[in-house]
């Protein structure tokens, strides 16, 4: 879409069936998709739309994992709600939209690649869901957020990320720390080693483990302490698994 142009009536009807609210003041859908180096006439863009849409779908998510995982403790509803928020989810609910079609941006912008422009994706998506709720109210944008993430949280339940992952972002979400790995020993052979390693936590019980290679160790202490803490439990044919 040209940095020049508002969205067309076209487009702008495709878009609000994607989302599934016609929108009262256009304007707002147009913000919405615009980056701070497209050169508008009226010179608004999406960044405080985005801190709003951030917490909004915080709440919804929030919510949403309350009710479907019943049976869940703080710990585990942390990890998947930083896993449902982040920048990757939203992106890939960006591509899902085809919302780069519709994203006005500056030459600048149009540079970008990888990690950066993933994150002017999500923006993106956090803005239009300001957007949607300062148009049409909370429970439009929970309805927009339930049609695109409700089938995300059930799939993450089967999709376990590797234990260091959970580990360091259960200890941001309830700490606000990083996991410290130490390598304690190293014993055997050069070609049978163990390593002994431990992982700290601030404030919590570090525990440790043994393994052929530094990072297997660090994947069995970190994997000790999930279920210690109680975010994994061991399933009966013991492998470990979220609650």
């Amino acid at each position: 879409m040209s940095k020049a142009q508002t969205l067309s009536a076209a487009d702008r009807a495709k878009l609000e069936g994607l989302i599934g609210h016609d929108f009262a003041e256009k304007e707002r859908l147009d913000r919405a998709l615009t980056h701070a180096s497209a050169r508008t006439e009226k010179g608004g863009n999406y960044e405080r739309l985005e801190f709003l849409g951030d917490r909004v779908l915080g709440l919804c998510i929030a919510e949403l994992l309350f009710r479907t995982f019943g049976t869940a403790g703080e710990g585990e509803l942390s990890v998947r709600l930083n896993q449902l928020v982040s920048a990757e989810t939203c992106a890939a609910v960006a591509d899902e939209l085809n919302l780069h079609l519709y994203i006005r941006t500056g030459a600048d912008v149009k540079k970008l690649t990888g990690k950066r422009m993933m994150n002017v994706r999500a923006d993106v998506v956090e803005s239009m869901i300001a957007a949607i709720y300062l148009d049409g109210g909370l429970e439009v944008a929970r309805r927009f957020i339930l049609r695109y993430w409700q089938g995300r949280a059930v799939r993450a339940d089967g999709a376990k990320r590797d234990a260091k992952t959970e580990l360091q972002e259960w200890s941001h979400a309830k700490f606000g720390v990083t996991p410290i790995y130490r390598v304690d020993e190293r014993s055997g052979p050069d070609h049978d080693p163990r390593f002994k390693v431990t992982v700290e936590v601030a404030g919590i019980k570090p525990e440790t483990g043994v393994e052929r290679s530094k990072r297997a160790a660090e994947q069995v202490a970190a994997t000790k302490m999930l279920e210690r803490e109680g975010i994994w439990q061991q399933s009966p044919a013991g492998k470990l698994t979220g609650q």
